[in-house]
C-alpha cells in the first residue's frame, strides 16, 4: 500500500500530553513500546445501538441495573440526536443521567442513516463530493463536543467504504485530510479521538490504523477502537495477539462473537472466540477505558442479551488472574483473511 502525498495534508497542532484519569500516555515514537506485567481491573459497557426498541434512560437504568460500568452511546435519532438544535440542552440533562447512575461513557458514530436518510453510512470521509466529506467531518467534531460535555473516555470513528472508481492512493489522500480538523477538535477538547478498523472499510486493519497515523504525524489524540470480532473476522493474529499489539493505542475497546472471514457480530458463545485468554491480555495491558458489547443487529431482544452478556463476561473474568499467568500459545494464522459481510 502506497503512502498517499504527505506535503497538501495539513498537521494537526501537537498539544501537550493531558493527564486524564484512566489514560495513558501514546508514544510518539514509530516503535510499539511492550507493556509492561500490570493488569487493571476492566470495565464493561453495552452499545445502545443494540438498544433501539428502548428509550435512552430506560436503556441506561437497565444498563446500571445489570452492574455494567458504563455505556457505548450511538448519536442517533433514537437516542441523541447530533443534528437536533435541542442537542445541548440534551446532553447536559444526559450528563446529570449518567452520574446519577454511575455510568461512564463512550461516544460511538455509527448510526447508518444519520446523514443521509437514503445512504447508509453515508457520505463518509472518503465521499466523492467534497461537501459530504466535509459533512461527516463535522458530524465528529459535534461527537468531540458531546463528548467533552459527558465526560467520555473517547470518541469513535471510522473511515468508510472507498467509493466505486476511487484509486486507493486518494482514498488515503482524502481521508488523511478529513480526519485533520476532526483530530485537531479532540486536540483542542482534550478527549481521544479512536478511530476503528473496520472490515470492508479503507482501513479495515491494525496496519491501516498505523498508516493513518503516520500520515498524521502520530498526533497525540489519536488512538485506535479495537473491535475483538474484527480481530477474529480479519487479522493473521488471534484476539490476544491483537490486544497486546494495540495496547499502547488502545482508547476503545468493542468486545462480541465473530467467525473467521465472516463480519457478523454474533451474541457470546455463537462464534469461534476463546474469551479468556483476550479479556486476561487486555487487563495485562492496564487499559483502563470501557469494553463495549456490540450487537448492533440484535435490537430485537436487546435487553436479554445485556443481561446473557453482564453475566458471560463475568464468569469469563472471574479467573482473570490465574489466565494472565499462563503463557498464550502463538497465533496459527499467518495471513489476514478476507472478510465476507453479511446482509
Amino acid at each position: 500500500m502506497k503512502d498517499p502525498p504527505e506535503a497538501s495534508v495539513r498537521r494537526p497542532t501537537q498539544g501537550p500530553a493531558p493527564h486524564r484519569p484512566g489514560s495513558h500516555p501514546v508514544p510518539h515514537s514509530t516503535s510499539r513500546p511492550v507493556p509492561g506485567p500490570r493488569t487493571a481491573p476492566l470495565r464493561f459497557g453495552y452499545g445502545t445501538n443494540g438498544l433501539t426498541d428502548l428509550r435512552l434512560y430506560d436503556a441506561l437504568a437497565l444498563l446500571a441495573d445489570l452492574g455494567y460500568d458504563g455505556v457505548g452511546l450511538t448519536l442517533d435519532h433514537m437516542h441523541l440526536d447530533p443534528m437536533s438544535p435541542e442537542l445541548p440542552a440534551r446532553t447536559a440533562k444526559l450528563a446529570t443521567r449518567l452520574e446519577r447512575l454511575g455510568l461512564t461513557v463512550t461516544v460511538e458514530t455509527g448510526a447508518r442513516y444519520v446523514l443521509d436518510p437514503r445512504r447508509k453510512h453515508g457520505p463518509s470521509l472518503l465521499d466523492p463530493d467534497p461537501a459530504g466529506r466535509t459533512a461527516r467531518a463535522d458530524l465528529l467534531r459535534t461527537a468531540v463536543r458531546v463528548g467533552a460535555e459527558l465526560g467520555a473516555h473517547a470518541v469513535h470513528c471510522f473511515s468508510g467504504t472507498v467509493p466505486a472508481g476511487t484509486p486507493t492512493d486518494a482514498a488515503w489522500q482524502r481521508l488523511a485530510t478529513a480526519m485533520v480538523p476532526v483530530v485537531e477538535a479532540a486536540t483542542a477538547a482534550r478527549i481521544p479521538l479512536a478511530v476503528e478498523p473496520e472490515p470492508g472499510h479503507l482501513l479495515a486493519t491494525l496496519a491501516d490504523f498505523h498508516h493513518l497515523r503516520r500520515v498524521l504525524g502520530d498526533p497525540h489524540h489519536l488512538g485506535l477502537t479495537l473491535d475483538i470480532g474484527h480481530c477474529q473476522c480479519l487479522e493473521p493474529g488471534s484476539p490476544a495477539d491483537c490486544v497486546r499489539e494495540a495496547a499502547p493505542w488502545l482508547r476503545h475497546v468493542q468486545i462480541e462473537d465473530m467467525r473467521r472471514g465472516v463480519h457478523e457480530h454474533l451474541p457470546f458463545g455463537e462464534g469461534e472466540i476463546d474469551f479468556p485468554p483476550v479479556l486476561a491480555a487486555l487487563a495485562a495491558t492496564g487499559y483502563q477505558g470501557l469494553t463495549v458489547v456490540e450487537l448492533p443487529r440484535h435490537s430485537h431482544a436487546g435487553p436479554e442479551l445485556a443481561r446473557s452478556s453482564r453475566e458471560f463476561l463475568r464468569e469469563a473474568t472471574a479467573g482473570l488472574h490465574q489466565t494472565a499467568a499462563r503463557p498464550t500459545q502463538p497465533s496459527r494464522a499467518t495471513a489476514p483473511a478476507k472478510a465476507k459481510d453479511t446482509p
